[in-house]
């Protein structure tokens, strides 16, 4: 496709009207690119640590203790469901195996 593209006046019609629209588009987003304004004092006061806030912000240790456990807990599950799956199917097979001595 890329080669039609290349060879045809169609294709090269098509290459120089993109990127005439691509210059555009840079054109338009450098001129509405915004300056960085410093933040005002309310915005700042909003930003600002607030001291009665700061007996919450204790919980982050052990939320992540316990997120640490659950996912120890969620891995010993699965791998106990793998092991239950597992020897369930050795155990039927030797079933199998047991019923049909031919075999």
């Amino acid at each position: 496709m890329a080669f039609i593209l290349n060879k045809t006046a169609v294709g090269s019609q098509l290459r120089s009207h993109f990127q005439i629209q691509g210059a555009r588009n840079n054109a338009l987003s450098l001129s509405r690119r915004q300056f960085h304004v410093e933040p005002g004092k309310r915005k700042l006061a909003l930003l600002a640590e607030d001291p009665s806030l700061k007996r919450f912000k204790s919980h982050k240790p052990n939320v992540r203790r316990l997120m640490r456990v659950g996912d120890v807990l969620t891995i010993v599950v699965v791998a106990g469901c793998c092991y239950e799956i597992y020897t369930r199917a050795v155990m039927r097979e030797e079933a199998r195996k047991q019923a049909n001595p031919e075999n």
